[in-house]
């Protein structure tokens, strides 16, 4: 897990962007707001920032000289101390490519500048508020969502009260989208979690897989991330 132990005013936050005056503004934002800062003007300073400074999250821009956001996020994703780090890309591309990218880079948001402050503030909050439930939720053995019961000491899933037959890497993969609701899963961040780094498995599996847990369950809960990956939600 992440350094942060629910205190979001000791949490430490990197600050990257070649451009000083949004440096400044959102490096004083959030030390008003109680959060240990420490800024870099592009993605070699950010890496190495990082690997020193061993943020709770970084603010991470895209468009920089001599190494762009989407690298940074990349090499920074390698480092196993940075692993649970939250990477939050700020941009002022909007096209649809450009998220996609960012989340594939290794991105948990995505935010379109110009940035207000207190809205950074309040988004900030809500990702370290999730990071503590999170936490709470790897000791759950049991996830309650709408008229969903998954419980992962049975391995198994009730839907209405009627029980749902699952395979276990399908309940697995279920279970893993529903832990985080909202949350966009990238097909490595799957294929690593439920398969592991030791087995060969190709994209098509995951697909394969989403196919059969909407069949059981209906297509009211997991919606695909084009490009990207899959994300657990009620509508």
């Amino acid at each position: 897990m992440s350094a942060y132990q629910g205190a979001p005013k000791v949490a430490k936050i990197l600050v990257v962007d070649d451009e000083p005056d949004i440096l400044e503004i959102i490096s004083y934002n959030l030390r008003k707001e109680g959060y240990e800062v420490k800024t870099a003007e592009n993605g070699l300073e950010a890496v190495a920032a990082a690997k020193e400074f061993l943020p709770d999250m970084i603010l991470l821009d895209v468009m920089m000289p001599k190494m762009d956001g989407m690298e940074a996020c990349k090499q920074i994703r390698a480092v196993p101390s940075l692993k649970h780090c939250f990477i939050l890309f700020l941009t002022a591309r909007e096209e649809e490519f450009v998220e996609v990218l960012s989340f594939q880079a290794g991105a948990d948001d995505f935010l379109t500048k110009p940035i207000k402050p207190r809205a950074l503030i309040s988004r900030i909050e809500a990702v370290f508020r999730r990071s503590k439930e999170d936490a709470k939720l790897e000791q759950t053995k049991q996830i309650k969502l709408g008229n969903l019961v998954i419980d992962r000491e049975s391995y198994q899933v009730t839907q209405d009260g009627t029980v749902v037959v699952l395979a276990r890497k399908e309940f697995e993969l279920l279970f893993l989208l529903a832990s985080r609701p909202g949350k966009v899963f990238t097909r490595d961040q799957i294929l690593e979690t439920i398969w592991g780094t030791d087995v060969v498995v190709i994209n098509r599996t995951i697909d394969v897989h989403i196919r059969k847990l909407r069949e059981k369950l209906g297509d009211a809960y997991i919606t695909t991330i084009k490009g990207v990956g899959y994300k657990f939600e009620l509508n």
